[in-house]
């Protein structure tokens, strides 16, 4: 890999950050990781791009794989960038279709307990926008993180990152 010398103005114009970077990298959306794994996140209509980038960051520590339905946030764009802290560079972009065939859907309320459902791999956690959670018509067995305070539900990153962890907690 090449490197050229940039002016730091010329930097602080093609960043987003409040604070010029020292250094850029340039990658094609080509040379991502693709491909499904055992475990894997599917993100129906996640807008938020904080939220994608958060849920990478998980997928990266838990060793999980990551499909976008149409009209997720883009993986790519500097939000979902900063949020991944360089996940987007290690987790295998996965098609829907591909994700394994058990599919948990992760519902605000109404599901069986999360953690008396038997999990193990292959499995994905279906995960939907906050706002309007999953169709019906999506499938997967439906399950609910109980909250035993007083939060009507928790933000989306959060709830995969913690399935995400109930299944490590049961397979390591």
């Amino acid at each position: 890999m090449a490197g050229e010398n940039v002016l730091p103005e010329l930097l602080s114009e093609v960043s987003t950050l409040g604070h010029a970077p020292r250094v850029v990298g340039v990658y094609a959306a080509a040379d991502l990781p693709r491909g499904s794994r055992e475990v894997g996140l599917g993100l129906w209509r996640v807008g938020d791009p904080g939220n994608v980038g958060a849920l990478l960051r998980s997928a990266d520590a838990f060793g999980a794989c990551i499909a976008l339905s149409p009209g997720c946030a883009d993986p790519l764009g500097p939000r979902a960038l900063r949020a991944s802290a360089g996940a987007i560079f290690r987790v295998p972009l996965a098609v829907w279709d591909d994700l394994p065939r058990r599919r948990v859907a992760l519902v605000a309320h109404g599901g069986s307990p999360l953690a008396d459902l038997e999990l193990a791999p292959p499995v994905a956690f279906l995960l939907g926008s906050e706002r309007e959670g999953l169709p019906e018509d999506l499938g997967g067995e439906p399950a609910t993180i109980p909250l035993p305070g007083g939060a009507e539900s928790l933000n989306v990153a959060a709830a995969g990152a913690i399935a995400l962890y109930e299944l490590s907690r049961r397979d390591g």
